[in-house]
């Protein structure tokens, strides 16, 4: 019975554990990609004669960032 309650418990535990690593681990990457990736993909693209598609994703994406403020704060 003792051992029953321990499984339990430990089950309870590392899932606990579990899905606050999951949560740092997604609050990690998008600061990666919003720090990181994004303005390399965006410099890339601009370099290579992309220019007008790396204007209007960062159009885009400055609009999102803008009224999702809004909205939040």
């Amino acid at each position: 019975m003792l051992t029953l309650l321990f499984v339990i418990l430990m089950f309870v535990v590392f899932g606990k554990i579990l899905m606050f690593a999951l949560k740092a681990a997604w609050g990690i990457s998008k600061i990666i990609v919003s720090v990181v990736l994004l303005p390399i993909i965006l410099i890339a693209m601009a370099l290579t004669g992309l220019l007008s598609v790396a204007l209007v994703l960062l159009i885009g994406i400055g609009l999102v960032s803008f009224i999702g403020g809004l909205i939040i704060g």
